[in-house]
């Protein structure tokens, strides 16, 4: 299980992955099952937020806006992780985060297995 993660200029199309390469601006692939491992203990803690409720196994994206609204739960989700590597993936999805947030018509993409 594994969470990747992709920054989009514009709405991705989801069911072709060849035409979703017309807007990928970044990609994160360095952390996928610590993230997905993170998120979901989080999740099943009760934690609430737009970042627990990513499907480790499906597909989630998120706006500009709920990306903003994502980045704000980024260090009380850092202060309950339990280990490094954990806050590491965390930190790269605050980059990812902010990236999307300051650019107008971006989506990213939790890609779950």
């Amino acid at each position: 299980m594994g969470i990747d993660l992709e920054l989009h200029s514009a709405r991705p199309v989801r069911k072709d992955w060849r035409r979703s390469r017309a807007t990928l601006m970044a990609a994160s692939h360095e952390y996928g099952e610590v993230l997905a491992e993170a998120l979901t203990s989080l999740r099943n803690s009760g934690v609430p937020g737009r970042l627990t409720a990513v499907d480790p196994y499906g597909d989630t994206l998120m706006n500009e806006q709920e990306a903003g609204a994502a980045l704000r739960e980024i260090d009380d989700l850092k202060r309950r992780c339990d280990d490094d590597r954990g806050r590491d993936a965390l930190d790269e999805l605050a980059v990812m985060l902010r990236a999307c947030a300051a650019t107008p018509g971006s989506y990213l993409w939790f890609i779950g297995d």
